[in-house]
């Protein structure tokens, strides 16, 4: 259905006067400021949990009924044929099975608690004041239930990791052979810079082919023919590291830019707590970036390794039963029946091992894949942290309120109002052997079982490290000869060892100069490749005039910079190059790929690249050597139509596209916000990345910024890249980018009295 922009501004609900509803047990009131962002006042937790629900509803209700159509695989009964095997894998998955069992297992007060919140979002639903999305759709509101906030929880970090490098190998292993494999993975620098202990630096344990032996006999098994995108930035300061005397807390989840975004800005208080933070739209209190008064809290992916991909052998030609050890078992199938908007609805067949679903290849040709992940393995109970988040009063026991959290691996950083910092992987780890990281491994030989999960008193940690500092963004965590195995794949250590040198370089901070270390552009891989870059001669004098565009650059992304489109230009084409060299475009059809999101060669070896050149490792070239390598990109990439002078964010300037803009081009003007130019680029602490298979402009990046001056609360500062409110006809839809886009941040209300007198809405939730 066809709407203006009239039609989006009806849309977006009233904020404003006293409400009855049914659910609550004394008034809440919904103070907004001037950006739009929710303060909860509440007498009683269960009223206060009734009011958030409320809120995200009034702010995000389609986002939210999105969100847990996804978990489920509902998502095509909106989104048409496209989103069918996105639906298919969390059907596979079992996504709604586990999150039921889930809440069966909850605390009490756990299950109070979603129960207020889901009666908070039902009761904004009932009023009838729907979102511009579901006119769109001509879909209609389904109630909230309890246990699709866990669902909604477990979507934001679905598969999220490891299994797209597993996969990328087994798919690439027939092209290159095993002797080449071990090399696709994410670039070390050199050497990996860990989190724990901070500052040390450590090799990689690389697979050797005796290792692998055992995995590449079972994907022989397979037969057949012969984007990893994000990156998040905290750290904190202890007091002496602080010109206040008091610890900083800071930093910048990454994600792509998806409209709208994952976070939503937000407070709630009551007589047990009163926090504020990132809330998860879907979702009660605060699972990642928050403070409660006395301790602030903020994430960045730990990239712990919580998948395995086992090849099972089926009997040929019946799916029925798999081996196992010396037994043939019987496989658990159920048929389920996917709706689709615009289309004829579509059946599948899942066929579980004890391992879990088969995600990839025909168990009927006598060999496929399964997954077997701890997002759905085993019962989880990570909403059971919330509330004693809420209130923890010290690091120590902020840390212990989250040990049952496994939902998605985290970088738990804290710091509280006595002084203390500290890290914690927040994360529910298998113990199994470490060659299970590289690529899928047998299924019938027992030998790569899991044997119960790292005990939360052995995931890794530090407090108060000397220095002063804190620094994580998603490198590597510890040393691969740590006792258990953790991890294979992870970030790049650029952002966390620049954040840690710009740390290093003044004795003592206040908390606004954390946004110039949010914003720093400094590439590392620039010298690299700029180096090799300014020996070449070439002939051709556009690629003579792109070369000369590095000699005097500083290796700075800025957005005004014509050297950095130069070096994003040569880089990018050297990436296609060695996709084509390498034979890697051959990955593209591999059914171990088709599992979605599809993973496509030029993404991965974007990040592979920097080793192979820092090493002079031409490989994958076929006959090239890089030099040669080099000439050749540096002259497809001026003759790629692109001027010589033209500036880096007139090519990355990203774009904000909203999940229906592209089903209904009519309103896409309306329902994409705008967006600014950007500087940045993958190994920035600005992390404003593009995706090699798309092109330059900006797909991911700081989602939000915040700076917890830790005690001083009413000095915190925060922004989001768009806004506030979900609604398209909203004024606070976008108007934070351009505060995002230059670097700055608004306040973070907390006083309750100056949130009062700032306040530009009030909605007051009334008992029937």
């Amino acid at each position: 259905m066809a709407m203006d922009a009239e039609a989006m501004r009806a849309a977006v609900p009233p904020m404003e006067g006293r409400t009855i509803v049914a659910g609550i047990e004394g008034p809440a009131e919904i103070v907004r400021d001037r950006w739009g962002i929710p303060h909860i006042r509440a007498g009683s937790v269960g009223d206060a949990f009734f009011a958030q629900g409320f809120a995200h509803a009034q702010d995000r209700l389609w986002q939210m009924d999105a969100a847990r159509r996804r978990a489920v695989g509902r998502y095509a009964e909106w989104a048409g044929p496209g989103a069918v095997a996105a639906d298919a894998l969390a059907r596979r998955s079992g996504v709604e099975a586990a999150s039921r069992r889930d809440l069966a297992a909850a605390s009490a007060e756990t299950c109070d608690m979603l129960a207020a919140y889901a009666a908070g979002v039902n009761a904004f639903a009932d009023r009838g004041h729907l979102p511009a999305e579901y006119r769109l759709l001509g879909a209609e509101f389904e109630p909230w239930e309890s246990w699709q906030s866990i669902a909604a929880m477990r979507q934001r970090g679905f598969l999220m990791g490891s299994i797209w490098f597993k996969l990328w190998r087994a798919a690439a292993l027939r092209i290159v052979g095993p002797e080449q494999v071990t090399k696709l993975r994410y670039d070390d620098g050199g050497r990996d810079l860990l989190c724990i202990p901070p500052g040390v630096e450590a090799d990689r344990w690389v697979a050797t082919l005796a290792n692998l032996a055992p995995a590449l006999e079972a994907l022989a098994a397979l037969g057949g023919d012969d984007a990893t995108g994000g990156g998040s930035n905290n750290w904190a300061l202890a007091p002496e590291r602080a010109t206040t005397g008091r610890p900083i807390l800071a930093g910048d989840p990454h994600r792509v830019f998806e409209i709208p975004s994952m976070y939503a800005q937000g407070h709630i208080a009551c007589p047990e707590f009163d926090a504020i933070g990132l809330t998860v739209p879907g979702v009660p209190a605060f699972p990642h970036f928050a403070h409660n008064g006395s301790v602030a809290w903020c994430v960045t992916h730990a990239f712990m390794d919580i998948y395995d991909l086992f090849v099972e052998r089926f009997r040929p030609g019946d799916d029925g039963a798999y081996q196992f050890r010396d037994a043939w078992l019987p496989t658990v199938r159920r048929i389920e029946r996917i709706a689709v908007r615009g289309a004829a609805p579509v059946e599948i067949t899942v066929v579980e091992t004890h391992h879990g679903p088969v995600i990839a290849g025909d168990p009927a040709s006598g060999a496929a894949v399964t997954l077997r992940s701890v997002q759905v393995a085993e019962t989880d109970r990570s909403l059971d942290c919330l509330l004693p988040m809420l209130r923890a009063r010290t690091v120590e026991d902020f840390f212990q309120s989250t040990r049952e959290w496994g939902l998605i691996d985290h970088n738990l950083v804290a710091a509280d109002t006595a002084g203390r910092i500290g890290h914690l992987v927040r994360a529910k780890v298998p113990r199994r052997p470490r060659v299970n990281g590289w690529l899928p491994v047998p299924g019938w030989t027992g030998a790569h079982e899991w044997q119960g999960m790292i005990p939360w008193e052995e995931m890794p940690r530090v407090f108060d490290p000397p220095g002063g500092a804190i620094v994580t963004a998603n490198n590597r965590v510890v040393a691969d000869d740590h006792p258990d195995y953790l991890t294979t794949d992870c970030h790049p250590p650029y952002r966390a060892a620049r954040i840690a040198a710009l740390l290093a370089g003044t004795e003592r901070w206040a908390p606004e100069d954390m946004a110039a270390i949010h914003m720093d552009t400094a590439s590392p891989n620039a010298a690299l490749l700029r180096e090799r870059i300014l020996r070449l001669e070439p002939a051709d004098a556009a690629a003579r005039a792109l070369r000369d565009r590095l000699a005097a650059w500083d290796g700075r992304m800025d957005g005004g910079s014509a050297a950095a489109a130069a070096y994003a230009r040569i880089r990018r084409a050297l990436t296609l190059l060695l996709v084509e060299r390498s034979g890697l475009d051959g990955t593209r059809s591999n059914p171990l790929l088709q599992v979605p999101p599809p993973v496509l060669a030029a993404n991965q070896l974007w990040w592979t690249l920097p080793n192979l050149l820092r090493a002079d490792d031409a490989g994958l070239l076929g006959a090239l050597d890089w030099d040669a390598a080099l000439s050749e990109a540096l002259a497809q990439a001026a003759a790629d139509g692109t001027a010589a002078d033209a500036e880096w964010a007139a090519l990355h300037r990203p774009r904000f596209a909203h999940p229906l803009s592209a089903q209904f081009p009519e309103a896409a003007p309306l329902l994409d916000p705008p967006s600014l130019p950007v500087g940045g680029d993958n190994d920035c602490v600005l992390a404003t990345g593009m995706i090699c298979s798309a092109g330059f402009a900006a797909a991911y990046g700081a989602v939000a910024r915040y700076v917890f001056d830790v005690g001083n609360w009413d000095g915190c500062r925060w922004a989001v890249f768009h806004g506030a409110s979900g609604h398209p006809g909203s004024p606070h839809y976008a108007d934070q980018n351009p505060d995002w886009t230059a670097g700055r941040m608004v306040p973070m209300l907390y006083d309750w009295s100056r949130i009062a007198a700032e306040a530009s809405a009030r909605t007051v939730l009334a008992p029937a």
